[in-house]
């Protein structure tokens, strides 16, 4: 079985407040804890702000490239890519390395949003809200490579935008609901797995987008398992976790908690 590498990417990519970076140190480090492993810290927060996607772009463009970067230095050396972030904007250049590395890979976005908006048809023009629609090749974020958007799977979505979830359709992006549903979806298959915690009902989590309706936590959890057992291989996941407060203690239980949640795809 490979080895853990355990990361928390704690740059800026479209950070609106400083919670994100928190939680993705003290989940990382509350994974490697479970794996007996240490997690690497890389980067520095930035100044959380309210920005266009154009903008977040432009500033955060070395810190994707790094995203794209730790999982492909995992995957090289045949570790198991645990990447902990503060958004989903990663997947940008994470994707597309899963992609180039496992042909046929299916990618499982499990979150309560489906971030495929295009520049056409955003109504915030939130980075974070239009990532996965960049990552499948919807539109251009200059990064050059993406990934075929028939490989992906959305579970848990219910936040959607009438043009993102056209968009959605239009791709041919499957979305999927129910653990039953899902586990056929990645059934005999290599599967890497994106985790937005906000999945998880915001009264259990706190999200920085909350999604009301969501299941538990212990619900995800069996998500998840049932997914491994169908599966042929999870080859990695990347977890981007609750907006943390100013109570470090509070923190650190809902950290633990999120490491429980991610437990069944570690290795």
């Amino acid at each position: 079985m490979s080895e853990p590498s355990v990361v928390a990417l704690l740059c800026r990519t479209s950070d609106r407040s400083a919670g994100g970076a928190r939680a993705a140190r003290a989940v990382a480090e509350a994974i490697a804890a479970r794996c007996e492993t240490t997690a690497r810290i890389v980067g520095s927060p930035g100044d959380p702000r309210d920005s266009l996607y154009e903008e977040d772009l432009r500033d955060s463009r070395g810190c994707l490239l790094e995203a794209g970067g730790q999982i492909d230095d995992a995957l090289d050396a045949g570790r198991f890519p645990v990447l902990v972030s503060a958004h989903c904007s990663i997947c940008v250049t994470t994707l597309p390395v899963v992609a180039g590395h496992v042909p046929g890979v299916r990618i499982l976005w499990v979150d309560a949003h489906g971030d495929f908006n295009t520049p056409r048809t955003t109504l915030s023009g939130f980075f974070g809200g239009m990532c996965l629609a960049a990552a499948c090749g919807r539109w251009d974020a200059g990064f050059g490579n993406t990934i075929d958007p028939t490989q992906v799977i959305v579970a848990g979505a219910r936040d959607l935008d009438p043009g993102e979830a056209e968009e959605l359709s239009a791709a041919g992006v499957l979305v999927v609901d129910g653990v039953g549903a899902v586990a056929d979806a990645v059934d005999g298959h290599s599967v890497f797995v994106h985790l937005d915690l906000d999945v998880v009902d915001p009264t259990e989590l706190p999200a920085s987008f909350p999604a009301p309706g969501g299941p538990s936590t212990a619900a995800v959890r069996t998500l998840l398992e049932e997914v491994v057992a169908a599966a042929d291989r999870i080859v990695g996941v990347e977890i981007t976790p609750f907006d943390a407060s100013d109570d470090e203690e509070d923190n650190e239980r809902m950290a633990d908690r999120c490491a429980w949640i991610a437990e069944p795809l570690l290795p």
